[in-house]
């Protein structure tokens, strides 16, 4: 703690020195004048009518979305099964894809740190960088719109999220397991099948079942830019305004979203 002798001569304690409390004082200053200038810049780009009449228009909106349109739920059965679908057919294109993609960015188990962990490691960044949305948006462009579209999305961006945590669990692993079964004299893939693979299963099953988890989320969302479920039909009754087909399928979203984070939690507890 910073000690200051005035001229009296007599100690005094303080929290902070001269020159931290300036910092302080300085970043303080600095956090509140980005501040400002990013309020400003927002304000000056924004109808603040619309902002007061936000509250009136939510209520007006909200009247007429109730009571949901319940004989709607007939036409919803097929887009959440399509959007189940999407989640669980995505996570699994992308596991098979991320799991060789995690050897190979592991600095233990990669052939090579200078060529191939760094395209990897390139692979992974690239698939995570990129939202789902996004993903779909250019797939829609390429092969059209459809559950396909919003397959491959989900698949693709899964590939970074589970890569990046397999690659780091591999990383982590006891290597007195690998020594020993290398001393035995066995083959490289032995030696990954024997000694690598039995301790990453659970970090394996725990990032399947989280990366399900997240991607039923997400493919709730993707047909509104065409990629098929749910979504679509949630685009289509926006833009018919029929708020109680909307309110309705806000529901079942939520109903799916729970049902997949009780699954994934069962099975997790399972696992662990």
């Amino acid at each position: 703690m910073p000690v200051s002798e005035p001229i009296s001569g007599k100690k005094i304690w303080q929290l902070r020195s001269r020159n931290q409390t300036l910092t302080r004082w300085f970043a303080t200053f600095a956090a509140v004048s980005i501040f400002m200038w990013c309020w400003k810049q927002i304000s000056d780009v924004t109808t603040w009518f619309f902002v007061w009449d936000a509250p009136r228009i939510a209520a007006d909106i909200g009247g007429r979305a109730m009571p949901p349109r319940w004989s709607y739920i007939s036409e919803l059965w097929e887009p959440i099964w399509d959007t189940f679908n999407m989640a669980t057919l995505g996570t699994i294109f992308a596991l098979i894809m991320a799991v060789p993609i995690a050897f190979l960015a592991a600095r233990n188990t990669t052939p090579s740190t200078l060529f191939v962990r760094p395209i990897a490691l390139l692979i992974i960044v690239s698939t995570r960088s990129i939202n789902s949305l996004i993903w779909a948006l250019l797939l829609v462009a390429i092969i059209g719109p459809g559950v396909a579209a919003g397959l491959m999305a989900i698949s693709i961006r899964s590939i970074g999220f589970c890569a990046k945590l397999l690659y780091e669990a591999i990383e982590e692993i006891d290597t007195s397991q690998v020594e020993a079964i290398t001393a035995t004299g066995a083959s490289r893939w032995q030696v990954m099948v024997y000694g690598i693979v039995p301790q990453i299963m659970p970090a394996f099953a725990g990032i399947s079942v989280f990366r399900w988890d997240i991607n039923i989320r997400e493919s709730t969302v993707l047909g509104l830019v065409g990629a098929g479920g749910i979504g679509l039909q949630l685009q289509s009754s926006l833009n018919t305004l029929a708020w109680p087909q909307v309110t309705l399928i806000l529901l079942v979203i939520l109903v799916a979203v729970i049902a997949g984070e009780w699954i994934s939690a069962k099975v997790r507890g399972a696992i662990i």
